[in-house]
């Protein structure tokens, strides 16, 4: 999600930028990147789901204490992405007031937006990556000897066939989907973006009717990919983005996969809907100019039960739920149920 801009979108057509940064961070160190515990930092706004998607894989591979964690202000400002929930409005490992500026220690005077989640190099304090579609991948491939024990494998050999097809299917009709409707400038492009979110939702709700995920019988990263437009639906997408011909949780099926998802550790516990909540509405001031949060939608429901267990599968597989969230991490009281 790019920072800056934002009062255009939704006077011109929508288009989502390529990843300019595609370095990878490797096992074997092929892009000059080796992975090493301790040497990067995730960037990420909880607001955004491509962020948000990191953020869950980080936690479920127990990769904490290697890959430390920054977390930015829900509202931008023209300079990007802002520390200014860090004391001094300064990263505290970076040093840095602005996300923009590890972009351009990497690539001086970058014309593109400033997009999270992003990986920063800590020595240097030169952005790595900005790719978001690989990050999660890598984190769960190339990132296995620092994955905590009972790491479950989000990305498994023999399903990675069926899990791209799923993703690259939600990818164009809903993670993408919802924003191409949100932010189209004209009619026809809404009505065609809208209905290709909704028929993608019924084609899901129909997978997943009986069985618990989307691919095997174990969480994926299809899982994390879907969920994170899920949990966004209802706050924001069916007001702000005017994907309105059903709510989420007026749908039997999806509803009750995102409460499993929800209440599956390392998805809901990283999920702040105060901060999802005022990032589209206060900084989307080409759709929602007078910048009001609305109040709803309610939140307890995601806590109630979800009876999904009884369709069987194995959320970890052979491995465990991670642990509590690290001190430092939790999400405020403002931003749950």
């Amino acid at each position: 999600m790019s920072g800056g801009g934002n009062t255009s979108l939704g006077h011109k057509a929508f288009s989502r930028s390529p990843s300019h940064f595609a370095d990878r961070i490797t096992a074997d160190g092929r892009d000059g990147w080796p992975v090493a515990a301790g040497r990067y930092r995730l960037v990420v706004s909880r607001a955004c789901p491509w962020a948000s998607r990191a953020v869950i894989s980080r936690r479920l591979l127990g990769l904490e204490h290697a890959l430390s964690l920054a977390v930015t202000d829900p509202i931008q400002d023209d300079r990007s992405w802002r520390f200014t929930l860090d004391p001094d409005g300064r990263d505290p490992v970076l040093g840095i007031r602005f996300l923009g500026e590890a972009y351009d220690r990497r690539e001086t005077g970058y014309p593109g937006g400033v997009s999270v989640p992003a990986v920063v190099d800590v020595p240097s304090g030169r952005l790595v990556t900005n790719d978001y579609q690989q990050l999660t991948l890598d984190l769960a491939t190339e990132w296995t000897e620092l994955h905590r024990a009972g790491a479950p494998d989000l990305y498994p050999a023999g399903h990675r066939d069926e899990i791209d097809t799923v993703m690259a299917e939600v990818y164009a009709d809903l993670n993408n989907g919802v924003y191409r409707a949100g932010f189209a400038h004209e009619q026809r492009g809404y009505e065609e973006a809208c209905t290709a979110v909704f028929r993608r939702l019924e084609l899901l709700a129909g997978r997943l009717a009986g069985r618990r995920y989307l691919v095997g019988d174990t969480l994926t990263e299809a899982d994390i990919r879907l969920f994170t437009t899920l949990v966004r639906f209802d706050a924001v997408y069916h007001g702000h983005f005017k994907c309105n011909r059903w709510k989420l949780m007026e749908n039997p099926v999806l509803w009750a996969y995102a409460r499993d998802l929800y209440q599956t550790p390392g998805f809901g516990d990283t999920v702040d809907f105060d901060h999802i909540k005022r990032h589209y509405y206060q900084v989307h001031t080409g759709i929602n100019p007078t910048r009001i949060v609305p109040l709803g939608p309610e939140l307890a429901g995601w806590l109630t039960p979800h009876h999904r267990e009884e369709l069987g599968g194995r959320p970890f597989g052979d491995g465990t739920p991670p642990g509590p969230v690290p001190a430092g991490e939790e999400v405020p009281v403002a931003g749950r149920p």
